[in-house]
């Protein structure tokens, strides 16, 4: 099947690859000159396992293509996927210019029957301004074009989004049209064999699930960072609790890990639009205000527990920093914990050496050369001179290091650890001066 997809950022080219990957004929279409140029070449442009031995493998192949032509997109797809970026607005609402500049440009080329599938995560009601801004430009030409709008949410998670794409828990259907229904469900069908994971609904409650469901996942971390401040107050061990509460079936055990926040493209801005469109039909969504509260208090416990350890003065310290990522297996610094406690540091006058296996680049894009940031090549060398270190991404090679070296290389034995990755009890025995979340006792 021939298929169209506006934008070639995280969601546009995890799903351009997939599909390509099971046989269908993919064109991407981007504004980004040098991003399409850096595809064409097989380079990509974010960090995701996998990714770039698939999209190469496909262009190769001759199924996946990217170009900087709109009319030449319209031309190619039946299914022209809009998988733009929707950041927040200044009152938190999502930024839909892009998704519909895309709906707009596909109505002013369109010369025939079409299928526009938002891809985008996008507030409730944007399928209706989608098809009105597409009537619209068809009014304008005076061209008849028949087309059908579909909601269908990607649910992909940073650094397992192939595995998410290939082997789906579920493949959400928003349409108003039978007869587009059964053309998703003849896209979606290489995804969809052993069982039936197809959820058709209409469009709005389609474009509800997303936010539904991120907002949950948010809430649940929220809720867990609660107890777990709760846990210091009271000499418990959130990681105890977390066990005891997480064998219910009820409750599994899945987002129920306290740290030191959330981060990343979706959360922070899903809670955020949510909210801002409750508010908009005049409700006052108070657990979603609350979800975002905690979460955002929840990012200074690093930088707290320092103040707790050396004093409220920590200028001229030096602060070794492993982890720069949101999360692992990914390069995506939005909204990362790692920067409200490298630009508080810097604030107090203190000077950060740092380490992540893949985000440094993007480090450096955000912040560029500063005289208080050095990227160091390995962990270790990030402890060198330092006089503690944070732990705020749970990158694999941070969970068995080794903890002689950290005493010796740190002007202080002393670990605070925003992921909790450790036992206080091990840490105590060898001789390190250990803060985590919510471990009271």
């Amino acid at each position: 099947m021939k298929v169209t997809i506006y934008g070639s950022g995280y969601v546009g080219l995890v799903t351009g690859a997939c599909l390509a990957q099971v046989g269908n004929d993919v064109l991407c279409v981007d504004v980004d000159e040098r991003k399409i140029n850096m595809l064409l070449n097989g380079e990509i442009p974010i960090h995701e396992p996998g990714l770039d031995k698939m999209v190469q493998a496909n262009i190769t192949a001759g199924r996946l293509k990217f170009t900087l032509s709109a009319a030449e997109g319209v031309a190619h797809g039946l299914f022209q996927f809009i998988a733009v970026g929707t950041p927040p607005d200044e009152d938190g609402s999502a930024d839909l210019r892009y998704v519909l500049t895309v709906a707009r440009s596909i109505a002013q080329h369109m010369d025939s029957y079409r299928i526009v599938v938002d891809k985008s995560t996008v507030p409730v009601g944007t399928a209706d301004r989608v098809r009105a801004a597409m009537q619209e430009v068809l009014e304008q030409r005076a061209f008849n074009a028949e087309f059908d709008v579909v909601s269908n949410p990607e649910f992909l998670k940073e650094g397992a989004a192939l595995d998410d794409f290939m082997k789906p828990d579920r493949i959400v259907i928003g349409t108003d049209n039978p007869r587009t229904t059964e053309l998703m469900r003849e896209l979606y069908a290489p995804f969809n064999r052993s069982h039936d994971r197809l959820v058709e609904m209409d469009i709005r409650s389609a474009e509800l699930t997303k936010y539904a469901a991120n907002a949950m996942l948010a809430t649940k971390i929220s809720f867990m960072n609660e107890l777990a401040n709760m846990a210091e107050l009271l000499g418990a061990d959130i990681e105890k609790v977390r066990i005891g509460i997480g064998s219910d079936p009820r409750i599994g055990y899945h987002f129920i890990y306290p740290g030191c926040g959330y981060g990343g493209s979706c959360f922070p801005k899903d809670v955020q639009a949510l909210e801002r469109t409750a508010r908009e039909i005049g409700y006052h969504a108070e657990l979603l205000s609350a979800v975002e509260s905690v979460n955002y208090r929840q990012k200074n416990k690093p930088f707290e527990k320092l103040q707790k350890h050396y004093g409220a003065n920590l200028e001229g310290k030096t602060v070794a920093l492993w982890g720069l990522a949101f999360k692992p297996n990914t390069d995506d610094m939005r909204e990362a914990s790692s920067r409200n406690l490298m630009e508080a540091l810097w604030q107090q006058g203190v000077k950060v050496q740092a380490f992540d296996p893949v985000a440094m680049e993007e480090c450096t894009r955000i912040y560029g050369q500063r005289d208080d940031l050095t990227l160091c090549n390995t962990a270790e060398d990030a402890l060198q001179g330092a006089d503690c270190l944070v732990i705020v991404t749970e990158w694999q090679q941070f969970r068995s290091p080794d903890f002689e070296a950290i005493k010796s290389k740190l002007k202080d034995p002393v670990i605070i650890d925003g992921r909790n990755l450790y036992s206080p009890e091990q840490m105590a025995k060898k001789g390190i001066t250990y803060y985590a979340i919510g471990r009271g006792c």
